[in-house]
C-alpha cells in the first residue's frame, strides 16, 4: 500500500480505539472526580463486554476520588513495588527491562512513535501499550495503520501478556473498581484476539 493511500477509519474503529485509549487513562493514573463521573455514565449491552461496562459504570458511581488513588497506589506503586507490576517484560520474562522492551522500542521507531517527554515509566507499560494500540487505530500519530499491522502490534506486544495481567486486576487483594477496570481489559483483550485471529493473514 503506498503512503498516498488513505486507511479509512470505520466507526467500528473509532469505537476499539476509544476503549484502548479509555483503559490506557484509567491504568496511566488514579481515575480522578471527572473520570469517575465519565465512567459511572457508561452504558453497555448484554453482551460479555457491555456487561463488563455495566459493572464498571455501577462501582465508578459508588467510588471516590481519594479510595480511589489509595487503590491505585496499592496495586500498581506500593512500598517498594505495589502488588501487580503492569510491564510487558515482567510478564513474559519475570525480569523488568529485558528484550521485550527493547523489541518494542524498536517497532515504536518503525512507526515512528515515541515516548512522551514527561513520562518516566518504561514503553512497555500496559497503560502505553493501550494509548499506543488506540493512536494507530485511528492515525493519532500520523497514519492509521491497516489491520495486518494493527495484528503485528497487537500478537508481539499486547495479546502475549494482557489478558494475564487483566486477569491478575480483577482477582488482585486491592482490587475493587479496578477489578472491574480488569473484567473489561480481560473481555476486550478476549475479543481483540479472536478479531485479529479471523482476519486475513
Amino acid at each position: 500500500m503506498s503512503a498516498a493511500e488513505d486507511i479509512r477509519v470505520t466507526e467500528e474503529d473509532r469505537l476499539r480505539a476509544d476503549l484502548y485509549n479509555y483503559l490506557g487513562l484509567l491504568l496511566s493514573a488514579p481515575a480522578n472526580a471527572d473520570t469517575l463521573t465519565m465512567t459511572a455514565g457508561l452504558t453497555g449491552d448484554d453482551t460479555p463486554l457491555g456487561v463488563a461496562i455495566n459493572a464498571l459504570a455501577k462501582i465508578a458511581k459508588l467510588s471516590k476520588a481519594e479510595g480511589v488513588e489509595s487503590e491505585f497506589n496499592k496495586l500498581f506503586i506500593g512500598l517498594g513495588r505495589g502488588e501487580l507490576l503492569p510491564y510487558a517484560s515482567y510478564y513474559l520474562t519475570g525480569f523488568l527491562n529485558e528484550k521485550p522492551l527493547a523489541k518494542l522500542r524498536q517497532d515504536m521507531a518503525a512507526r515512528g512513535l515515541t515516548r512522551a517527554e514527561n513520562i518516566y515509566e518504561p514503553e512497555d507499560n500496559i497503560a502505553s501499550l493501550m494509548e499506543m494500540m488506540g493512536a494507530m487505530i485511528v492515525g493519532r500519530f500520523g497514519q492509521a495503520r491497516d489491520v495486518a499491522d494493527q495484528k503485528a502490534f497487537f500478537n508481539t506486544h499486547i495479546g502475549p501478556w494482557a489478558g494475564h495481567f487483566f486477569t491478575d486486576l480483577e482477582a488482585a487483594k486491592n482490587s475493587v473498581l479496578y477489578a472491574a477496570v480488569g473484567q473489561v481489559g480481560r473481555v476486550f483483550m478476549e475479543i481483540e484476539a479472536e478479531g485479529f485471529r479471523m482476519s486475513a493473514e
